[in-house]
């Protein structure tokens, strides 16, 4: 019974920080804002921040990143490209993006495709995460 009370515990832990809920094995990541310098009321050039990535298709080399801002999508904020070994996650600064600088909290969707060494896509992965 505490078993499952652990299980369901952390998926309201992982709904309430705006993850949704993903199929077991299946390939997912989870950023944190931990780190990213606040912006100063306009949208700067930052470091990335740090994910997590589990279940990264068999072959990845490669992750490519790109936030979409749910609430303004016209604004582009980028993304970037970084080489994986399979380690289980990304650190913070792998790539420079236009940080979030909303006037309100907002909703962020990094989008993550998994890539082979000939850059053919292995799978996509999406988190979406609240800011601030």
């Amino acid at each position: 019974m505490a078993f499952f009370k652990g299980l369901l515990g952390a998926a309201a832990l992982a709904a309430a920080a705006g993850f949704g809920a993903q199929a077991q094995g299946a390939f997912a990541v989870m950023p944190t804002w931990d780190g990213i310098t606040a912006c100063n009321g306009r949208p700067i050039s930052s470091p990335s921040p740090r994910f997590t990535v589990a279940n990264a298709p068999v072959g990845t080399t490669q992750l490519e990143f790109k936030m979409t801002d749910l609430d303004a999508p016209q604004f582009t904020h980028g993304g970037g490209k970084v080489a994986y070994n399979g380690d289980g996650g990304v650190v913070a600064g792998a790539f420079k993006f236009i940080g979030p600088c909303p006037p309100s909290s907002h909703r962020y969707e990094w989008s993550v495709v998994a890539r082979d060494a000939e850059g053919k896509s292995l799978g996509t992965a999406k988190a979406v995460i609240k800011y601030p």
